[in-house]
This record gives structure tokens, sequence and C-alpha cells, in this order.
């Protein structure tokens, strides 16, 4: 029992490697070799843990019973042994072990973190040190890109984002990245430029795989910014009313558009406000605007365009222009700006409105296969040496590179 004197549950065995490994004493902190738990949070049916390092073998030996009866040792690498995992003198919890190498040990336990954590509990106890799933990546990974790729694919909202960062993983940024490098140690600056370049645009679409593009949409109160919201992920998300300024807070939701990981965001209908309320939904909405990836200016075809419109279309001129209600069937009315006719109510231009969003974002798309920056870090190396070399300065640049391409 926990010296809180309260029986563990579920929630305690869902604490991040980095909690845990901070509430125990300093002495239970340094070990000979690594423990991670490799699945992620959440009930599962399997949980599984793996233990990297000289004593690997020995610490999971300590705790491990085959039920075949020989010692842990005895059996070769990529043998699946099975028997339980003792941590007091009660027979403990079946579990299946194996040696992946003389310096690693996958064990697999019943799912659910509380199981999970006290294998890595009594690992710890023995001398071994949790760390985040993360740095146990990285540490496995043949080089830094490598590992980086593999976190960032864990995080991957959508299969084409992940294919992408596969693509990576695979060694596809190591090799454009080695290419570029050989072709400025032998003089081929123009050739490696091209590189470069290729991975700066490239990396405008990179940057979002793990984390999605911020879509908001935006405009007077009433337009029917939420509905459309709703029509574009075919479920009620947000709260629709007839009465304007209903949306006074931020809503966001997930979606994916053409296969590229999304968050939309609804805000307040912008206007001058009188309730305090109000005013401070209309200030975070406009805070929301400020860091998106995309703006969607919506307005209400089926009433006239106004000043406070024109006001609107001219503070956002990089915006793209959606106008609802098309349902309605309005009177032209004059000196309303192009853009796209959608009904929320309908479903009408939805399908269209999507594949606009999707072109904004990522205008051109990574070829199959290609190279493509994921990461700040790497993202500003590359820009740096591009414009190293812009001033003839191709040594930085190869230097640059071939610190990006350090394991």
């Amino acid at each position: 029992m926990p010296a809180s004197g309260v029986e563990p549950t579920e929630l305690d065995g869902c604490q991040t490697a980095e909690r845990r490994h901070a509430e125990r004493p300093p002495s239970q902190t340094a070990g000979t070799c690594d423990v991670a738990i490799l699945t992620p949070p959440g009930r599962g049916a399997v949980a599984t843990i793996s233990v990297a390092g000289p004593q690997a073998t020995a610490h999971v030996a300590s705790l491990f019973r085959p039920a075949a009866g020989r010692p842990l040792s005895d059996f070769p690498c990529g043998r699946i042994v099975f028997g339980r995992w003792a941590v007091s003198a009660a027979a403990g919890e079946e579990v299946v072990v194996c040696r992946r190498a003389t310096d690693e040990v996958e064990i697999h336990c019943h799912g659910g973190r509380l199981a999970a954590g006290t294998v890595v509990d009594s690992l710890v106890a023995s001398g071994a040190q949790e760390i985040p799933w993360q740095d146990f990546a990285r540490r496995q990974a043949v080089g830094r890109i490598e590992a980086e790729a593999r976190v960032a694919l864990a995080a991957a909202r959508t299969e084409r984002a992940a294919a992408v960062l596969l693509d990576q993983l695979r060694g596809g940024l190591r090799a454009s990245l080695t290419e570029a490098l050989t072709d400025l140690r032998c003089g081929n600056t123009a050739k490696a430029a091209a590189i470069l370049c290729e991975l700066e645009q490239n990396a405008q679409t990179g940057l979002h795989l793990a984390e999605p593009w911020r879509v908001v949409l935006t405009g007077r109160p009433n337009v029917g910014k939420s509905s459309l919201i709703n029509a574009v992920l075919g479920f009620e998300r947000c709260i629709v009313h007839v009465e304007p300024g209903t949306t006074r807070d931020v809503v966001t939701a997930h979606t994916a558009l053409d296969g590229w990981p999304v968050e939309l965001a609804d805000t307040a209908g912008l206007r001058e406000g009188t309730e305090e309320i109000e005013i401070a939904g209309v200030q975070r909405a406009r805070q929301q605007l400020q860091q998106a990836d995309l703006v969607v200016l919506v307005f209400d075809l089926s009433a006239p365009w106004t000043g406070a419109d024109e006001t609107l279309l001219a503070e956002w001129p990089g915006a793209l222009v959606a106008h609802n209600k098309c349902d309605l069937i309005p009177p032209m009315w004059p000196g309303r700006p192009p853009g796209l006719a959608v009904s929320a109510a309908k479903g009408w231009g939805i399908e269209t409105l999507v594949h606009e969003v999707a072109g904004r974002l990522v205008p051109e798309p990574p070829r199959p296969a290609a190279a493509v920056v994921f990461t700040k870090p790497q993202f500003q190396a590359v820009r740096a040496a591009r414009s190293a070399l812009a001033s003839d300065n191709g040594g930085e640049a190869a230097s640059l590179l071939a610190e990006l391409l350090a394991k």
C-alpha cells in the first residue's frame, strides 16, 4: 500500500515517467539500465515494457520466474519465455519476456498502466532507471533524425502524415542532407542549394505532421460559423443557436482535411460588445486569429454587404472567404467580394470548402518518398545553411549540415 494509505488506482498507474521519476528518492533514480513503458497511456489488453543496458538481463532475471524453471540467461535471444513476475513471496503476475539482444529485454504484461507501473517500480527498486518512452526511443535509434522521426510518428494523427514521417524514419531526410553535404564538399554548390531549397519548401508541411494546422473561422455574429464547422466535422461539436453572440469562447475540434491533420476553431463573433464576458470572448477570438495558419472569413450571403464586413475583409486580406446560407437564395447584393458559396444547413459547397482549405494549407504536397524537414531545429539549420550558401560561405553551410547529421 502506498505511504498515503490509499489503495492504488488506475489513475496512479497512468503517471508519466517524468512524474514517477521525480517522486522517487534519489537513491532509486540512478541505475545500470533504463526501463520505459512503450505502450500508450490508457487501458489495453497488453502493456509493453523495455529494459535496456548492460545489466538488463540481470535486472529482469532477478524478478522474473520462467515457467520452464531455467534462468532467463539460458534462453537464446529472440526466444519468447512465459513465466511470472515475482515482487513478493506471492506467485506473481503472468508475463511474457523476450531477450531482444544481450542488453535489451522486453516484458509484456496485462494491459492497464497499473500493472505496467508495478513491474517498472520493482525494476527501479532493483536499480534500474525509468525514463520517458521518447528518451528511450532516441537512445535506441540509429541517429538523431531517426529518433526524432520515431517520436513524431507516435504523435501523427493521420495516415498521410504518418506516411511522410515513416519515410524520414527510413532515412529519407538523412539521405538528402548527406547528398547536399557531399555536394558542398565537392564544390557542387548549385546542386546543394537546390536540395536545401526543396527541404525548406517541404518544411512548411513537415512542421505540421505531428502538430496540426490551425484553421480559425471568424466573422460577425450569427453568420453561421458554428454550423459551418459542424458541417465540416459531420457532428455537432459547436453550439448552434439563432441568438447572436452565442459562442463566447473558443471551441476547437480536430479533424483531417484531404488527409492532413487540422484543428478547427470556432470563435466569438467579431463585433463591439457591451457585456464583459462578450468582450473577453472577442479578445480570445482575436488571439486565436493571430496564431492561425489560415483564417476563414464567414459572411451571411442572405444579408446585405455592410461597412463592418468590408472592415473585416480589409483586416484579414489573406483569408479564405466563405459566403454562408446560399440555400436562402438571396438577391445579389452589390459590392460583395468573391468567395465560396456554401450552406451549412444543406451541406452545399462543404466538400469544395474542405478542398480549398487543404489546398491553402498544403499547396504543394511533398512528392512520394521525398525528404521532409519536420522539426523546428531541423528547419532552422536548413534555412541557416541555405543563407550561408547565398553569402558564398559554403564552409559554414557544410558545418551546419554536418552537425544536423551527427548521430
